[in-house]
């Protein structure tokens, strides 16, 4: 059994979409927010990556971030301030403005 990730019925494994509301399983639709956060933070990367040491941050981060929004999973709020104060000011304040 499957739940849906938007109101949280329960559902049959082979459900394309929750009977309750409607949503479709196996899409995850990346809002205005979520994809600006994953574009800066990878921004962010590339160009921290002429100095190797924040890279050893910056790359776990977002490989992390991008794998928790292409799975559906919730980010934790810690996650969002180390994101802020380590790998992008911008992305870190548009993932802690986004309802999870």
């Amino acid at each position: 059994m499957k739940y849906c990730t938007k109101c949280g019925t329960e559902c049959v494994d082979e459900a394309m979409v929750c009977p309750k509301c409607g949503c479709a399983f196996g899409q995850t639709q990346l809002n205005g927010c979520l994809y600006a956060a994953k574009i800066l933070m990878i921004i962010a990367t590339v160009v921290l990556g002429l100095y190797i040491i924040p890279l050893a941050w910056c790359l776990p981060m977002t490989i992390s971030y991008c794998k928790k929004i292409k799975e559906n999973r919730p980010i934790s709020t810690s996650f969002k301030v180390c994101t802020l104060l380590f790998v992008n000011l911008i992305a870190g304040i548009l993932m802690l403005c986004d309802k999870d």
